[in-house]
């Protein structure tokens, strides 16, 4: 007699897992809203704390920690996020595309609640 261990079942069962875990990896991404986020030099600061994260494309269309806003809502909705924060902070994630007055505007009502402004960018190549 002698000792045998089936593993043509292992082979199927590995696949499986593979196929498994790249598509749920493909699936999860921190920011579903497409942006093309201006370059600095020195993009390796992070931030640990909790923050609201804004997002502005460039046709103009606002999400709040990926959800959709309309311009003129975006003021309450962020009041309301950072009403539970201690150092309300938000990160903006803006077109490269957009004018310096959109900016400005968007910066303006971070100004309005007394929020830390943070803004995100990719790293140079």
């Amino acid at each position: 007699m002698k000792a045998e261990v089936a593993t043509t079942a292992m082979n199927d069962i590995m696949f499986m897992l593979l196929l498994f875990f790249l598509i749920i990896s493909t699936m999860i991404n921190p920011s579903v809203i497409k942006l093309t986020l201006p370059k600095a030099d020195n993009s390796e600061q992070t931030v640990a704390k909790k923050m609201v994260t804004l997002s502005v494309d460039h046709n103009l269309n606002y999400a709040v920690d990926d959800k959709p806003v309309a311009y003129p809502d975006l003021q309450a909705v962020l009041a309301q996020k950072l009403s539970t924060m201690n150092e309300p902070t938000i990160v903006l994630r803006v077109d490269n595309l957009l004018t310096i007055q959109d900016v400005v505007d968007v910066i303006d009502i971070g100004t309005k609640l007394r929020a830390k402004m943070v803004l995100a960018t990719d790293k140079k190549r």
